[in-house]
């Protein structure tokens, strides 16, 4: 998991936003950047940006172009909200196959084939992705191309609360120069001039619950694809802590899910989830506090945000019981920490 994000994947993003004739120099500002990334020659040019910077340019960019894909699509730009709607549509969903088959149905009904997302199951794997519309010779893959075929596959994974492991992808385009990038974004084999461009993943994963409700959902949609970008998609990673961890979510206003709500969602009794959680080393008020302080350190990184307002969407009235967690979490401040992440990215 990481925290830090390529300076220029937001290079596009300030493209797109300066051919429609917009001055991105506000969006910079709103981000906390003080650099601007198409200009290396900036004296504060840095190579990498927070997760939090990144996302909050990718939602003031794609609201200003009408999209709110989070870079889910691959086929040019939709209607405004889309992939909200979507997720409203499919969050009540059983399992992550009733899901898949639901965001396929929505994309088919309303819009055309190019920004459709196709899905095939058999017994043995799933294949989710586009399909090809056009007799067009194509070039090389771009990185939006596998970017947006990542976060698919990402957004998969939160919605269950665990990584899912690839078993392939392909790409209608031809190979790219620096291979061994895409190799490690998706952790498994890769194949070109294909029909179409696919996720493959074992069936099985097709039967697991999902995880989040409309109130994570909420948080989600906020800070996208924040979210997506920091989360852990090494399948060794796919434990039961990393599950409980996605169902308590990262929004803390309204409380969290209580110990016997996760474990009866599980399908198992609360000494059962007890005694397994700590057999994998942990406990659930460690999860919570883990999870605290995650989502902590993700409201500190908005500039618009007092440090008492981050204490309040924690949960905490009193703002000197936020300044003590905090501390006792990661040996900070919160004053202390925001000022370091100024510093280092």
């Amino acid at each position: 998991m990481s925290d830090l994000v390529p300076t220029k994947f937001i290079n596009t993003l300030l493209r797109m936003a300066g051919a429609k004739g917009y001055d991105f120099s506000v969006i910079l500002s709103d981000a906390g950047l003080d650099f601007n990334p198409l200009d290396k020659a900036d004296e504060n040019y840095r190579a990498q940006v927070s997760a939090m910077q990144y996302s909050r340019i990718y939602q003031q960019v794609l609201r200003l172009l009408q999209d709110e894909t989070f870079g889910t699509m691959g086929r040019g730009l939709v209607a405004p909200g889309a992939f909200r709607m979507m997720c409203y549509c499919i969050i009540s969903c059983d399992n992550l196959g009733q899901a898949i088959e639901r965001m396929a149905e929505f994309y088919r009904t309303f819009f055309d084939e190019r920004s459709q997302l196709y899905a095939n199951f058999s017994e043995q794997f799933a294949r989710v992705g586009y399909r090809t519309v056009s007799d067009t010779p194509t070039g090389t893959v771009a990185v939006a191309e596998a970017y947006g075929l990542s976060m698919w596959h990402r957004f998969f994974g939160w919605l269950c609360g665990r990584p899912i492991e690839l078993k392939r992808v392909d790409f209608v385009g031809n190979e790219p120069e620096r291979l061994e990038k895409y190799e490690k974004l998706f952790g498994c084999t890769l194949f070109f001039n294909q029909s179409s461009d696919l996720l493959y993943f074992d069936s099985a994963c097709l039967a697991w619950p999902l995880v989040h409700t409309e109130h994570s959902l909420r948080e989600f949609l906020t800070t996208a694809p924040y979210q997506l970008l920091i989360m852990d998609s090494d399948p060794e990673g796919n434990t039961l802590s990393t599950q409980v961890t996605a169902m308590i979510g990262h929004d803390f206003s309204a409380g969290f899910p209580g110990f016997e709500v996760i474990s009866s969602a599980l399908g198992m009794s609360a000494p059962t989830l007890r005694r397994k959680l700590k057999r994998e080393g942990t406990t659930f008020q460690q999860l919570k506090d883990d999870s605290r302080c995650q989502a902590a350190k993700l409201r500190l990184d908005r500039p618009e945000l007092s440090i008492n307002d981050v204490a309040l969407q924690m949960g905490f009235t009193d703002p000197s019981a936020f300044h003590r967690s905090f501390k006792k979490w990661t040996g900070q401040t919160p004053g202390q920490f925001r000022a370091s992440r100024r510093r280092l990215v």
